[in-house]
């Protein structure tokens, strides 16, 4: 145990580890690693004492004054065995009880009346002590020794060596023979009683093992957590579900569900209330199957069904609604609604494999398929998911060297000032040139980079790297631009972006005001409470805020005066479709006079012709980019194509 162990432990258990060490210094150990207990070695001893005290006074009123001294001087070292055993030297104290007696009963037998005598009778009380207190080897000794001298006697008087006289039967005799029987009868109890209390303690251990085996085999085989059975658990019961259907040709379904965003839930609120949720989620999945399916969990907010006995995989699919059904409801945990979604993945056998692990394998992917198109929805398992899979998982491993080996790009799109045509900044645009697929524009990797994590380690190149550009042009001559830099929401939910921001603008030597962070509206609803002390202390700093794609998300006036960002940037779909679509054109011209009655200036996005720059221009929207003046550039072009506008 180590010192963190030993103090972790609650003071019962101090008190009763302390009272352990106790009791074990009051008893020692046989050969055969029974306890020799000091309290019953004191307990024989005085019991020994007494039977002497009875002969003392039985052998004085006959006058054998021979026989008295030798039980006096018996009793000293009785009494020194007594003194020994209360001074937690019970082994000790048990072997010279022993040798005494031997030794006293031996001088008794060969002075008196030999094997006729009353003292013979004693003989098997010292037996009986030496199996209860002695060593294997003493026990044999005093055995031996025990037949030696009865032999002898016997022996002896046989060949008139020694004759040993009997004398006449007294109430002596009778009282010594009561002494002796009692105190034998006394023996026996105590080792009766030990062999009791001994099987009462192998009983109750015996019970505390099979309660043992008992709760290993229940957490070998059910998640400690919730309750369900794991994943070992759900595989017995697939084997068996399989077994049942190669008999009456039906099918079996796995079910793979995983949570939507429970990391957000996880991160914001706490482990503690994750659990809690992750409970309620266990209940409510299995009041959605049927008392014959089997729910477990797997890890984490993945959880998996396994179905026996369908004619069809529609059953499945009905049991997949039911579930999203249950879990769109809301969740009180802790005082707080909570609203969870999750995506479902659905492999049937034998169609989809006909075994545990490839059946599995293939509803994870279709789980994964469900999430890839949203969330909160299910999939059956096809075999062209495989190759989707595979794509992005070629492309996780990508992304993660594309950086050591200096693969990412970032193009830079003109923003305009749409009644001069002057331009006033530009979007940096990250690009991915792949060795294999070339040029891959964000769309492709950015989700996949969200979705594993690796958008952290981006997201900081990406900062890094228009700050550096952003103070190059500046050298160059191009000091009034400001640099547009998406930031992803993942960033974001991290604790390090403050400080990638600061430490790029260091890096660069570059003017806060040169940089402008693109934020997206979802971030700014699900974040509201970590986000405004944040963007406060940025914007102490002089760096400017924009909300990307805005008419998408869920747009409200609320977080717009909360947040005092800068700039609303009009998503592309709205303005794509402003001079044929008298909807779009309306919901632009929304976005603009809302803009404006907060203050704010607005960026178009997605200006392809003059006609709907015209359109922008006239609803008094201030900037715009788009390809009706040019589409992202590198570095080098973007350069000269502000030269080249700017002379002319």
């Amino acid at each position: 145990m180590t010192d963190s162990d030993a103090m972790a432990e609650d003071p019962a258990s101090r008190q009763q580890s302390a009272r352990n060490a106790d009791a074990g210094h009051a008893r020692q150990t046989t050969a055969a690693g029974f306890p020799i207990e000091a309290r019953r070695v004191t307990q024989v001893g005085w019991g020994v004492l007494a039977a002497v005290a009875v002969a003392i006074l039985t052998t004085s009123w006959t006058g054998d004054w021979r026989t008295v001294l030798i039980l006096a001087v018996s009793s000293i070292f009785l009494l020194l065995a007594v003194w020994l055993s209360r001074h937690d030297r019970a082994e000790q104290a048990a072997v010279l009880m022993l040798i005494t007696l031997t030794a006293s009963i031996s001088y008794m037998l060969f002075q008196n009346q030999g094997v006729r005598g009353e003292a013979i009778t004693a003989l098997p009380a010292i037996l009986v002590v030496a199996g209860m207190f002695g060593r294997r080897r003493l026990f044999l000794a005093i055995l031996v020794t025990i037949l030696a001298v009865l032999s002898a006697l016997v022996i002896a008087n046989v060949q008139g060596w020694h004759v040993n006289v009997v004398r006449p039967v007294t109430v002596a005799t009778l009282i010594n023979l009561f002494a002796v029987m009692l105190m034998t009868a006394f023996y026996v109890w105590l080792m009766a009683a030990d062999l009791r209390l001994a099987l009462a303690r192998l009983k109750t251990e015996n019970d505390r093992i099979r309660e043992s085996h008992a709760r290993i085999d229940v957490l070998a085989h059910h998640d400690s957590l919730t309750g369900l059975p794991n994943r070992v658990l759900a595989r017995d019961r697939f084997e068996q579900a399989v077994a049942l259907a190669q008999r009456s040709g039906h099918r079996v379904a796995l079910i793979y569900l995983d949570l939507d965003d429970f990391k957000t839930i996880n991160d914001s609120l706490g482990h503690a209330t994750g659990d809690l949720l992750l409970c309620q989620v266990a209940n409510r999945i299995a009041d959605a199957v049927r008392a014959s399916d089997t729910v477990s969990r797997q890890g984490g907010d993945e959880f998996l069904m396994v179905l026996g006995g369908l004619t069809d995989g529609e059953a499945a699919a009905t049991t997949s609604v039911k579930i999203i059904e249950k879990l769109s409801a809301p969740i009180e945990v802790n005082g707080l609604e909570l609203s969870v979604t999750c995506s479902l993945g659905i492999a049937l056998y034998p169609q989809n494999g006909v075994d545990f692990d490839t059946v599995l394998k293939n509803a994870d992917v279709a789980m994964y398929q469900a999430k890839e198109a949203g969330g909160n929805a299910y999939r059956f398992y096809d075999s062209q998911m495989i190759g989707d899979v595979v794509e992005t998982l070629h492309l996780i491993s990508g992304i993660r060297s594309a950086l050591a080996r200096g693969e990412f790009r970032l193009h830079y799109q003109p923003q305009y000032e749409l009644k001069t045509g002057r331009i006033i900044g530009a979007e940096a645009l990250i690009r991915w040139r792949h060795p294999d697929l070339g040029l891959l524009p964000p769309g492709k990797f950015i989700p996949i980079a969200e979705r594993s994590g690796l958008i952290n380690g981006i997201g900081a190149w990406v900062l890094k790297e228009a700050c550096m550009q952003a103070k190059q042009w500046q050298q160059a001559g191009l000091t009034h631009l400001v640099v547009s830099v998406n930031v992803s929401p993942v960033q974001f939910r991290r604790d390090e972006i403050e400080r990638e921001v600061t430490d790029a603008l260091l890096a660069a030597r570059l003017s806060p005001s040169s940089i402008e962070l693109e934020l997206t509206e979802s971030l700014l609803i699900a974040e509201s409470s970590h986000l405004s002390p944040l963007l406060g202390r940025l914007r102490a700093l002089g760096v400017r805020f924009s909300i990307d794609d805005f008419g998408t998300g869920y747009s409200n006036l609320g977080y717009l005066k909360r947040f005092e960002v800068e700039r609303l940037k009009i998503d592309q779909s709205f303005v794509h479709h402003m001079t044929d679509d008298p909807n779009a054109a309306g919901i632009v011209r929304a976005i603009i006079e809302m803009a404006h009655s907060l203050n704010l200036e607005l960026v178009a996005e997605g200006i392809e012709d003059l006609a709907t720059l015209n359109q922008l221009i006239g609803l008094g929207c201030e900037f715009g980019q788009g390809f009706h003046w040019s589409p992202a550039l590198p570095p080098e072009e973007f350069f000269d194509f502000v030269r080249k506008h700017q002379d002319a």
